[in-house]
């Protein structure tokens, strides 16, 4: 069935400017790392993002690697996008990365113009397009001086194949580098894509005033705490199909008591509020004005509609988030 996009999807979504740039985001990005790979089925990746597409969410981050298999949510996402979503092209924004280990041999890893700009082709390729609106070093490499990387954003950006570059994993001194290097190209570096939660607050003393001074934009990953800010857990149980049971990122260690501590009492404040864990997690990310946007996973449309619900909420008030703080510790779950 031919798919026909909702007249008002544009009406409830909030759009904030990247950086000093002129490209705005959605407050929620659709993240396709875990749930758009062969082992889900089509039909249910394709129900998800046309809900999100009409629910104002126009912008969709992929990785080289993502999947499982690596490649196959690039695949998946090509398929979709081309029976359904070709005609709003200039309504969406489509990211891609290349960083991580993709293919064998020394050429297939890390940040050498080699790897990324015969990633950024094979992308571009199973995505069926021309080109990605962002192109990300999707982590530093060591042993590659950053001019070169730097300097293979910059001809993605020149040769057409991307229209701005990004940057990711990249702590706040590699991150001012990497914005030196490419402004030798006159590139702007727009973006850097960091992990961040109330359970991961890394960012905070470090990389924000970087992005201030330099006027980039964010837009951060598991802001869930890779499922530890959810409810899933908050009886001490581990159901079968979560994260901590099938996940390498997670195991029964990261439940240990001071984190079911914290989590209820977060719980709580967010029940006060008439929210979820979940969607107060997202609410407390957003009050941050270096955060242009947060991207989200979903593996429903239910599961997809009741994160974008957390924007209906209002914003955090001062006296909430003192309540909130002695809750939100960095390090929170981590092994």
């Amino acid at each position: 069935m031919t798919f026909t996009a909702a007249e008002n999807r544009y009406s409830e979504m909030p759009y904030r400017r990247t950086g000093r740039s002129g490209l705005k985001l959605p407050a929620l990005s659709l993240g396709l790392w875990h749930n758009f790979g062969h082992e889900r089925s089509i039909d249910t990746q394709r129900g998800i993002l046309r809900r999100a597409f009409d629910l104002g969410v126009t912008h969709f981050d992929l990785a080289n690697n993502y999947g499982p298999p690596p490649g196959s949510a690039e695949t998946n996402f090509g398929r979709i996008f081309a029976e359904d979503f070709r005609p709003y092209r200039d309504e969406m924004i489509i990211s891609s990365k290349a960083g991580y280990d993709m293919w064998a041999g020394p050429y297939g890893d890390f940040g050498s113009r080699k790897y990324l700009l015969s990633s950024l082709d094979a992308s571009l390729g199973r995505l069926g397009l021309d080109y990605v609106d962002i192109f990300y070093s999707h982590r530093p490499d060591p042993e590659t001086p950053i001019e070169e990387t730097m300097g293979a954003l910059a001809t993605a950006v020149q040769s057409g194949k991307a229209l701005y570059a990004g940057i990711s994993n990249y702590s706040p001194e590699q991150t001012v580098a990497a914005y030196a290097a490419l402004a030798e190209h006159k590139i702007p570096l727009l973006i850097h894509q960091p992990r961040y939660s109330m359970f991961d607050r890394h960012i905070e003393d470090g990389l924000f005033p970087v992005l201030d001074d330099l006027g980039m934009g964010s837009i951060v990953f598991s802001p869930l705490a890779q499922g530890l800010l959810t409810d899933r857990y908050l009886s001490g149980s581990v159901p079968s199909d979560s994260r901590v049971a099938t996940s390498r990122f997670l195991n029964e260690s990261s439940l240990n008591a001071t984190y079911l501590e914290r989590a209820r009492a977060l719980n709580a404040i967010a029940a006060d509020r008439g929210q979820t864990l979940a969607q107060l997690a997202v609410t407390w990310i957003l009050r941050q004005p270096q955060v242009t946007s947060v991207l989200v996973g979903a593996s429903s449309i239910g599961q997809l509609e009741q994160t974008v619900a957390a924007l209906d909420a209002p914003a955090l008030d001062a006296d909430e988030i003192a309540a909130i703080e002695p809750h939100a510790v960095h390090g929170t779950g981590m092994n």
